[in-house]
């Protein structure tokens, strides 16, 4: 795996987050596509944010060799970050509905 791959796949675990917390809180849903979109960028944002912690990419393939524990838990900080995002965005649209009202 390279440090690219490893990107991807955390990307795609927040977007599946996003999702699958906007299936479970039907009132936290964007539907398909925002939820996608809110697990893209809460993702990249928790895992660009906590990455420096030591689970980055780079961190995971260290000197040619793969960390697994270090891997498990750059999928569940992603996993949270797509989830966390697609609150957060419902959280601001509904503050900026209430003012427009």
């Amino acid at each position: 795996m390279t440090e690219t791959l490893i990107s991807l796949l955390s990307i795609l675990i927040g977007i599946i987050g996003a999702i699958i917390i906007g299936l479970i809180y039907k009132k936290h849903s964007f539907g398909i596509v925002g939820n996608t979109i809110a697990g893209v960028f809460g993702s990249i944002f928790l895992i660009k944010s906590f990455g420096r912690l030591g689970f980055n990419p780079q961190s995971i393939i260290q000197d040619e060799t793969f960390n697994g524990l270090l891997f498990s838990i750059n999928c569940i900080v992603s996993f949270l970050g797509g989830a966390l995002g697609l609150i957060l965005i419902k959280i601001i649209s509904r503050r900026m509905n209430k003012k427009n009202s």
